[in-house]
């Protein structure tokens, strides 16, 4: 009995410390990707919010400080390439799986700000004809796009992962992505900021804990 208590620590411990070594080198087993997302999609969807409730707008769009997040998914990926002799083909699928996402995320911000800027005279055109506020707000029909999009990675790593915070985070993106084809544009990008929430701030802040206590314990053991 005690013979197999002292193999299921050991076991244990060889898990801890596979999960350590794999970890270590990636912003995303860390949590520390997904924070960062969680963090920079929130902040930029209730900005926007702001924005049209006021009635002010910066002078760029909120949205491209995205940028923020994909320069060190491309750091990270260049990195692990170069430190990591052997990486397997499931590291390899989910750190460009969030490397494509950023990038495709940049992509279609820069392509609805394009559609939207050529609509503008078409919409001048209406109001001076009416004599009335456009009632069509191109940004109420781009949200859709974006949480269908979100939750694309965050589904794919956590079925990849067996990790569900993160697999009913996506889940929750495509319902939240239905919804907002019906409602304002408020209510979508608050919709927006807690799906963000839901499905990287959250499951980050839950697998950096995770990551602390595993690194924690192994380092106990070592002592």
């Amino acid at each position: 009995m005690n013979n197999g208590n002292q193999l299921n620590e050991k076991e244990s411990l060889a898990l801890i410390a596979q999960m350590i070594n794999k970890a270590k080198e990636s912003c995303h087993h860390t949590g520390v990707s997904t924070i960062m997302w969680g963090i920079v999609i929130t902040v930029c969807s209730l900005v926007r919010v702001a924005e049209i409730h006021f009635n002010y707008w910066l002078p760029f769009d909120i949205y491209y400080t995205t940028f923020i997040a994909v320069l060190p998914q491309i750091y990270f990926s260049i990195r692990e390439k170069r430190e990591r002799r052997v990486k397997t083909w499931e590291d390899s699928f989910i750190d460009y799986t969030w490397l494509g996402f950023g990038i495709s995320i940049f992509l279609l911000i820069i392509i609805t700000n394009i559609i939207g800027h050529n609509m503008q005279p078409v919409i001048k055109k209406y109001e001076l004809l009416t004599a009335s506020p456009s009632p069509f707000r191109f940004y109420e029909y781009v949200a859709p796009l974006f949480l269908m999009l979100y939750g694309l990675p965050t589904f794919i790593t956590g079925a990849g992962t067996k990790f569900r915070p993160m697999l009913l985070g996506g889940v929750f993106c495509w319902v939240a992505s239905i919804i907002t084809i019906y409602t304002p544009g408020k209510i979508d990008l608050l919709l927006t900021a807690l799906a963000a929430m839901l499905a990287w701030l959250i499951p980050g802040i839950i697998l950096e804990r995770e990551y602390r206590k595993a690194r924690k314990k192994l380092e106990q053991k070592n002592v």
